[in-house]
């Protein structure tokens, strides 16, 4: 990990759980290419670490994450499964260790979709969650178009993904997305390593089989799926309507 992504990606280690916190709050936590190099990094380190037993994501400030950087998005736009956000999406679907989400705060696109990959989900009480792929002329990502309708029923899946409107915590625990709600931010990170702490006491083996045979059925629907989304998405990003959301989204950012 470089010391940019050292900075802006935080990883604390205490009693078999390891905390991934994003720590860029000015910007609400946007996502670079060398934040995703870095949450890919802690990842695959907690994975292969035997001391580690459990991940925490979490964000910083008011925010879990408002989705991609765009202006650097669009910089350096993803073009192959080697690009950063693929190679992370790679990682977060194949961790093998139970992983939690303290969801602090504002949480767009990226924020909510790796939300279908964690194992258990904690949010802030009004916590903002909004899927605006649509909006931005881009389609789902992170296996979403699947694991969405899998999860809460497809008529919920398209209202959130079709629509792109931004929904509450509060909504997203009556849906099935999420499973508690704290009072703060505080409240909620610690509802996380409160449940963090005692799957680290569990038997490890029996742990993590026990994830593997949850996901198992849906393991290579969803390999697949990842792949087909990276793909259109890459087709997306190049098309007219996509350019011009994206480039008007900046300006707004901007103005």
């Amino acid at each position: 990990m470089t010391n940019e992504e050292a900075r802006e990606i935080l990883t604390e280690r205490q009693d078999g759980v390891v905390q991934i916190r994003l720590q860029r709050p000015d910007k609400k936590n946007a996502l670079t290419l060398g934040m995703y190099a870095g949450l890919t990094a802690a990842l695959t380190e907690a994975e292969h670490d035997p001391t580690v037993r459990v991940a925490v994501l979490t964000g910083s400030g008011d925010s879990f994450t408002s989705g991609n950087d765009i202006a650097d998005f669009l910089a350096v736009p993803p073009t192959a499964e080697d690009s950063p956000v693929f190679q992370f999406l790679a990682a977060l679907h194949q961790f093998g260790k139970p992983l939690i989400a303290a969801v602090n705060g504002v949480a767009v696109g990226i924020g909510v979709t790796m939300l279908l990959h964690c194992d258990l989900v904690y949010a802030r009480v009004g916590a903002t969650l909004q899927l605006p792929f649509v909006n931005l002329g881009l389609c789902p990502e992170a296996g979403s178009s699947l694991l969405l309708p899998r999860l809460i029923g497809y008529p919920r899946a398209a209202e959130w993904l079709l629509l792109g409107e931004p929904f509450h915590a509060e909504q997203a625990l009556a849906w099935g997305l999420i499973n508690g709600i704290g009072v703060d931010a505080e409240a909620t990170l610690e509802l996380a390593m409160t449940k963090a702490r005692r799957l680290a006491q569990q038997p490890p083996a029996a742990v993590r089989l026990t994830k593997a045979l949850l996901k198992r059925a849906a393991v290579e629907a969803t390999q697949e799926t990842i792949a087909l989304e990276n793909q259109h998405f890459i087709d997306q990003l190049n098309s007219p309507d996509a350019r011009a959301a994206l480039q008007a989204f900046v300006k707004r950012k901007r103005s």
